[in-house]
């Protein structure tokens, strides 16, 4: 395990720290050492919801490690299967992921919040994909997600300027899902992670999914393909014992006990 990153298992949920001050900036190395801990994440049954957060109160991560690249790491470099953080290209997890983002989110900082599942920042966070100013582009990830979220006029001028979106316009845009004092912010993350872990791991896997892979469909070619049988999580839990477990759960008033299975 790198040292750049500590990892604790709260039950079914795991808390990732990146701690490499000033900063929390990203090289390679730490890149592939965040892409073993989240395919960890995947592949453990246990796991059903992740955080990742950076140290401290001034910097989520202010992204891709400057100090490296003047030290010839190319943009390009191998940042490791799961991509740049280990998470911006690791497309076939199926389990939620919660960025807590305490301060500056900048350039692969903020693609990597991107591409977790939910937002939970503090008063004091900022976004920003400064790449342009540097003679690069967002290619993380902020280039493809950040559309989706925001009319593209302004995520255009956020590309081409390097401007700064504070918490409040990223909430109104809706890219965080809430924004709550700097004290209160991994409180407010486990809060929200232990809402999900209460739900059955596989319907929230098969929502994943579906979410993910009917993305640019219509509504009717997702019916068609969701249907298909091509999905891996969505068919198994119509047939599975938490299928049944939760139905029986609620008629006889007690907590579910999910199998994943």
């Amino acid at each position: 395990m790198s040292e750049s990153l500590h990892v604790t298992r709260n039950g079914h949920v795991l808390e990732i720290v990146l701690d490499r001050p000033k900063a929390n900036a990203i090289d390679a190395k730490t890149s592939y050492a965040m892409g073993e801990v989240f395919m960890m994440f995947r592949d453990d049954p246990e796991l059903r919801v992740a955080i990742i957060t950076g140290a401290g109160e001034r910097f989520f991560s202010a992204g891709w490690d400057l100090k490296a690249a003047a030290e010839g790491e190319a943009p390009d470099a191998d940042f490791g299967p799961g991509g740049f953080a280990g998470l911006t290209e690791l497309f076939d997890l199926d389990k939620p992921v919660i960025a807590a983002v305490n301060g500056y989110a900048f350039g692969g900082g903020f693609e990597l919040a991107l591409a977790a599942d939910m937002i939970v920042c503090a008063e004091n966070a900022s976004f920003a994909l400064p790449e342009a100013k540097l003679g690069i582009v967002p290619d993380s990830g902020g280039m493809l997600r950040l559309p989706k979220v925001m009319p593209q006029a302004i995520v255009t001028e956020m590309m081409m300027t390097g401007r700064r979106m504070d918490a409040e316009e990223a909430l109104r845009w809706g890219v965080v899902n809430r924004v709550v004092p700097v004290d209160q912010l991994m409180d407010s993350a486990r809060e929200l992670a232990a809402q999900i872990a209460q739900s059955a791991p596989l319907a929230v896997a098969a929502l994943k999914e579906v979410c993910r892979t009917t993305a640019e469909m219509t509504v009717e070619e997702g019916y068609r393909f969701t249907r298909s049988g091509a999905l891996k999580h969505y068919p198994a839990v119509l047939h599975s014992e938490d299928a049944l477990e939760g139905p029986a759960a609620f008629a006889e008033k007690r907590d579910p006990v999910w199998k994943g299975k």
